[in-house]
């Protein structure tokens, strides 16, 4: 499964996906109680609810949208350098803009440039309906490509800043299990969302049947924007406020205009880098077989649309179970050590779907997949935030966003062009053994 993680870019579902809107994740072993919120002061509790509402909206859109963008494409007849291109010309313009949109994040109320971002980018998914209406199938496919490169510049500050409104709003005593509690909402809505997406796609016409998932899901979206409207970032109580840095009178501090100033490159002298390598590394490998799921699946397994809304609920089913558990699991190995046996574990899944045959085999993978992705996708954004210090997340995070999204450039379009020549099932092999190296690499040198 891609994102994202998805993996898609769109609001990184993923991975690239979970990744920015789920950011925080389990940092230690608790009772899980869902929605419970008895002993939280009055203060967090809006705040709270609102990430809640805010995470089930957005499975409705991931759920629709994002799930079945790649799909729809591939019924288009969408080459894999399509395919690939759906994710790589988001990926260019958040490598470019990373660096302007950390700068622009600090300067600015999180929470209002959070929204303003989330509501310009999620516009975009309302030109998703009417394409069928204007475009014939490749200039569908070209719209698709071009839109998400638009999309992309709102998308680059929504995903840096969105992980920065998360530290502002919730407490540090209270992030392991906002963020668990986010994780099974996200689960739940994504799984009931996929199977009645699956089940308007086999009843309904192409592409009327699209049409309808794209306006749940632009709902979807608008929902989810209105909620993060109301996060409101706070000041906890019990966190000391960082001091600020001393300078010795001595040394020459650099021009704050400099070009090393703006571009933060200082972080590559910390052991940060890394850990920016490490995880460079990790998302390179994973993103190869990422355009290559959907062409498999509907080209060689032969799976119908409600096949793979049916896999998908599998899929975030395992996601729930294994997430109700990741804090004890990463209790007791820490966080660097579940990323790493985690992403070598990942490579089950492109290996073994080469040698699938039949649908069974497509819904037990799903079901393996989701286990992997949930310790994943669970440990890697603290093993992170580990390495990260509390007052200075915006410029970490995007140098983070710079090397996460060259990774899924590169691999988007070495992806498909590798599976040209070597042929879809050989590809999948082949990225899934090098899975394994990108999880021994993150725990020797992460």
């Amino acid at each position: 499964m891609s994102h994202g993680v998805y993996s898609y870019l769109y609001d990184r579902k993923t991975v690239f996906i979970f990744y920015f809107d789920n950011f925080y994740c389990y940092n230690h072993p608790m009772r899980f109680n869902l929605f419970r919120q008895s002993d939280v002061p009055e203060k967090y509790r809006s705040n709270f609810t609102n990430l809640y509402l805010d995470i089930a909206w957005y499975g409705v859109l991931s759920g629709t949208v994002v799930n079945f963008l790649n799909i729809y494409a591939t019924r288009l007849g969408a080459s894999g350098l399509q395919i690939g291109l759906l994710t790589a010309m988001s990926a260019v313009v958040n490598l470019f803009l990373a660096i302007p949109a950390g700068h622009w994040i600090s300067k600015r109320h999180t929470g209002r440039a959070v929204f303003w971002s989330s509501v310009i980018f999620r516009i975009g998914y309302l030109f998703f309906i009417p394409l069928p209406s204007f475009f014939n199938a490749q200039g569908q496919i070209w719209a698709l490509i071009i839109l998400t490169f638009f999309m992309a510049i709102p998308l680059t500050p929504l995903g840096v800043g969105f992980n920065a409104l998360f530290a502002e709003a919730v407490p540090d005593r209270f992030r392991a299990r906002v963020a668990g509690t986010r994780n099974v909402t996200f689960a739940i809505a994504y799984m009931l969302t996929s199977l009645i997406a699956g089940t308007i796609l086999k009843n309904t016409t192409f592409p009327a049947g699209y049409q309808i998932i794209f306006v749940i899901g632009a709902f979807g979206a608008a929902m989810s924007s209105y909620h993060i409207y109301h996060v409101k970032p706070l000041q906890d109580d019990s966190a000391p406020l960082p001091s600020p840095p001393t300078i010795a009178p001595d040394l020459k501090t650099e021009s704050p205009r400099s070009i090393k100033s703006i571009l933060r490159l200082d972080i590559w002298n910390t052991h940060f880098k890394n850990v920016l390598l490490a995880l460079f590394f990790f998302h390179f490998i994973h993103y190869l077989a990422s355009p290559l799921y959907p062409l498999y699946n509907v080209r060689v397994l032969e799976l119908n649309d409600s096949h793979l809304g049916n896999g998908t609920a599998f899929y975030y089913l395992s996601v729930l179970i294994a997430s109700t558990q990741l804090g004890r699991i990463v209790h007791k190995y820490g966080h660097k050590k579940v990323t790493g046996w985690g992403v070598a574990g990942m490579a089950s899944y492109p290996i073994m779907l080469a040698f699938a045959q039949n649908v069974w085999h497509f819904y037990a993978l799903s079901f393996l997949g989701g286990f992997l992705f949930a310790l994943v996708n669970g440990a890697y954004a603290n093993y992170m935030l580990e390495n990260i210090p509390a007052h200075d997340r915006p410029s970490h995070l995007a140098w983070y966003t710079i090397i996460f999204n060259f990774a899924v450039l590169a691999s988007s379009i070495i992806g498909p062009l590798t599976a040209d020549v070597v042929g879809l099932a050989p590809a999948l092999i082949l990225f899934g053994v090098l899975r394994i190296f990108a999880g021994i690499y993150l725990l020797k040198w992460g």
